[in-house]
Formats: structure tokens, C-alpha cells, sequence
């Protein structure tokens, strides 16, 4: 005789039960990116009309692409667009090789507690304001009432010539980047120190009972295995390679048009548009290029990655 309390229709029945719960229990997350998310994306139309705030998104006149065409064919456009992508090239080259360089370097020290607090440490700097760090870098560039700073102090200690870092636009690449590693590296470090720890004890001991160093483990065993990690993240970093940094680089940068030749990026031409022309049509069509751009960037990168390595494919 079939028991009816424990057979398929009571168990789907308890199935559904179990998925009504998790639906219910998800229900304010969904609602929260409906509402803050996707529910602003109506107001993308702006991109192709001209706003008139009197006449609200869906009461201003349509203008067609005239917005896309109007920053094409301004002369910042070029400018802005490499900087945006080298600058964010360097970032994410920079970092990625920090975080796994610092990852490497934590996982092979021995003392706890020192592994502890070197982890804090250099975790810190991820926390800090974009406005402390401007601060900082003025004092080390400049000083603090523009008298020289520590580097100049330091270059002028070994003989050589100083420089003007405010109103000298080549050096500033190098020197966002530096602000970068120093901001994300720590950060960069913990995503791999996770994954190194993943990693199975055995494969280690057998590299041990073949001989191989320490150096030849750290090249030969975990820099390969990291590969899936940082796959997930050059592919998020690709998704995001048209987006400025736009709280760090204006905090440092500001409105120095001086060091515009070399900093100035979407994101920061996209705030002074907004601000003193208050042309919204024009920015919101920046901002639809840089999610579209974004978004065939990140689906290039998945699908070359699944071609030529599928084992560290996202897909």
C-alpha cells in the first residue's frame, strides 16, 4: 500500500513549499535592483532628445543621434577616449600583477601572526579616502604650501633636477598608476591569497617530494592554478574599461587643466559638462556609449576566453 504522505506528489508539493519560501526570502533584493537599477533605465531616452528640464524626459523634443554626434565630433573626444583606455590599461595590468605578486609573497610567510598583520596592513589602503589620498600626494609632489614636497627633496639629495608635478602632464600616468597599486593592491592580494589557499596540500607535497624549490612551486604550481581567478577578474576589468576612476583622479587632478593632455577621462569631462553647461543629453549619451562598449568588451573577452581557455572559461 502507497503511502500518500511521502510519496512524488507530496514531496513536489514540499518542493514548492521549500521554493515558495526562497522566492519570498530573494523578493527584496529583486524589488531593490527593479527600483534602483532597471526602473532608471527609462531615462536612457534622454541620450536621444534635448532635454529641456522644464519639459521632463518624455516631454523634450527627440533630436536622434545628434548628442553622440556632438561629442564625436568635439576635439576632447580622441583625447578623452585614449586616456580613459590606457589609463585604465595601466590600472588593471598594474594591479592584477601586484595582487598576485603580494598573494605569493603572504602565502609564503611562516608566522601567523606576522602573516595577520602584514595582511591588514597592506589591506588598509583600500579604505582610504580619494581626498586623504590627494592630500598625501601633494605633500610628497609639492609640499605642503607648494615648497618643494619629499620627492623633489629626495631627487635634489642624489643631484638631480627637480620637478613641477603639477604643470608636467607626462608623468601623471605612471603616477595614477602607482596610486592605484598602492590603493588596490592589498585588495587584489586577499582575492588570490583565497584561491591560493584553495589549493590542494597534496599538489604542493608532490612538488616537494620532486625536489622543486620553493620559487619553482610559487612559478610552477600556483602562479598556473591562479589562472581561473584572474581570468574572472581581467574580465570584469574589461567590462570596465571605458569607466574612469572618477573619484580618485578628480580628487588628485581637479580642475588643473594643466594635466588634462594626460588625466583628463570620460568620467571627469562627463562631471565639468554637467556642471558648467549643464548639457544632460550630451553626458547621458557618454554614459549609454560606455555600457554598450562595456558590454561587447566583456563579451569579447568571455568568448575569446572560452576558445582558447576553456578550463578558465566564465561560460
Amino acid at each position: 500500500m502507497t503511502d500518500h504522505s511521502t510519496g512524488p506528489a507530496a514531496r513536489r508539493r514540499g518542493a514548492l513549499r521549500g521554493s515558495l519560501w526562497l522566492g519570498l526570502l530573494a523578493l527584496p533584493a529583486v524589488a531593490f535592483f527593479l527600483v534602483f537599477s532597471y526602473a532608471p533605465m527609462a531615462g536612457l531616452v534622454v541620450a536621444f532628445k534635448e532635454f529641456d528640464i522644464s519639459k521632463g524626459i518624455f516631454g523634450s523634443p527627440w533630436n536622434g543621434l545628434d548628442n553622440f554626434r556632438y561629442f564625436f565630433s568635439s576635439g576632447d573626444a580622441g583625447r578623452i577616449l585614449l586616456n580613459t583606455l590606457l589609463l585604465n590599461v595601466l590600472f588593471l595590468a598594474a594591479t592584477l600583477a601586484a595582487g598576485v605578486t603580494l598573494a605569493i609573497m603572504l602565502n609564503e610567510l611562516r608566522g601567523r601572526y606576522f602573516k595577520r598583520v602584514a595582511q591588514s596592513t597592506i589591506f588598509f589602503p583600500y579604505f582610504v579616502s580619494p581626498v586623504v589620498i590627494a592630500i598625501m600626494l601633494q605633500v610628497l609632489l609639492s609640499g605642503p604650501a607648494g615648497s618643494g614636497g619629499a620627492v623633489n627633496d629626495a631627487l635634489a639629495g642624489f643631484g638631480l633636477p627637480t620637478v613641477s608635478w603639477y604643470t608636467e602632464p607626462g608623468p601623471w600616468p605612471w603616477i595614477l598608476t602607482v596610486v592605484k597599486v598602492w590603493q588596490l593592491g592589498g585588495y587584489m592580494s586577499v582575492i588570490f591569497l583565497a584561491a591560493i589557499t584553495s589549493i590542494p596540500e597534496d599538489v604542493y607535497e608532490a612538488g616537494q617530494i620532486d625536489g622543486a624549490s620553493r620559487a619553482q612551486m610559487a612559478f610552477r604550481i600556483t602562479l598556473p592554478l591562479l589562472k581561473p581567478t584572474a581570468a574572472v577578474l581581467l574580465v570584469l576589468g574589461v567590462g570596465r574599461i571605458f569607466y574612469g576612476d572618477f573619484g580618485t583622479i578628480y580628487a588628485i587632478v581637479g580642475d588643473n587643466g594643466t594635466l588634462f593632455p594626460t588625466t583628463d577621462v570620460i568620467d571627469t569631462y562627463v562631471f565639468r559638462s554637467l556642471r558648467q553647461i549643464g548639457d544632460f543629453g550630451t553626458t547621458a549619451a557618454i554614459g549609454l556609449f560606455q555600457s554598450v562598449v562595456g558590454f561587447v568588451l566583456v563579451a569579447t573577452a568571455v568568448l575569446i576566453q572560452r576558445r582558447y581557455s576553456k578550463e578558465t572559461s566564465l561560460l
